[in-house]
């Protein structure tokens, strides 16, 4: 059975992502939570990513990076600490995960690591300093980590619109906003979890065998339109 290593999977996309994965592959979630499913192939180690050790896995499929921030402020409310923090938890926290696992996954048959960007650093947003500036620091990893990992290792991001999650849930608070929320978006709608581990599953999948260092926009036509 396949082993994939889930870091921020009680909550969110993560979530989804781990409930997908336990259909066929062996968990291991690591987060401040614990998720709210219990299962025979799901083993929860209680961390902080950025202040606590990382279990030791003997061998891994994947590695699967959620941990994110939605910081919206006015460039002149944002401090130091703000872009810290928010580069802390997208860049640090991955980069630490991955040298951490990286002897496990070289193991593996067909490893991959998938990391988390967002649709604001190719679409200048208001208000998205700190988060798409850190989220372009994790494109920046994917790329440079594509070339020196490549062929034993593939990486790729995930840079979705807004999803429909706890984080987020200042954003789309009430029906008004959510209906203007599926306006803003050409193809008239906005994400769900489910739909990110679906390309999540695939991009650690051997069908994605030929992609690496790539970034995909889930985005219902944010970025690639004007209508």
């Amino acid at each position: 059975m396949e082993k994939i290593v889930v870091i921020g999977g009680s909550r969110g996309i993560g979530s989804a992502i781990l409930l997908q994965q336990l259909e066929k592959k062996q968990v291991f979630n690591i987060s401040r939570t614990p998720p709210e499913v219990s299962h025979p192939d799901l083993i929860h180690h209680r961390a902080d990513i950025l202040h606590d050790s990382l279990p030791e896995i003997e061998s891994i499929d994947a590695l699967i990076y959620c941990p994110g921030s939605i910081n919206l402020k006015p460039i002149l409310s944002l401090g130091a600490d703000d872009f810290r923090s928010d580069f802390e938890i997208n860049v640090i926290g991955a980069v630490k995960a991955i040298q951490h696992y990286l002897p496990a996954l070289k193991k593996a048959a067909n490893p991959s690591i998938v990391l988390f960007s967002t649709v604001a650093v190719k679409l200048g947003m208001p208000y998205h300093a700190s988060t798409a500036a850190a989220k372009g620091g994790v494109e920046g990893l994917v790329k440079s980590l594509g070339a020196e990992l490549a062929p034993a290792i593939r990486i790729n991001a995930i840079a979705p619109t807004i999803t429909e999650t706890s984080l987020s849930s200042s954003i789309l608070r009430n029906d008004r906003m959510k209906e203007n929320m599926i306006e803003r978006h050409p193809l008239k709608n906005y994400l769900k979890p489910q739909e990110v581990a679906q390309m999540a599953d695939y991009l650690i999948s051997k069908a994605a065998g030929s992609i690496s260092g790539q970034i995909f926009q889930m985005d219902y036509g944010l970025v690639s339109f004007k209508i």
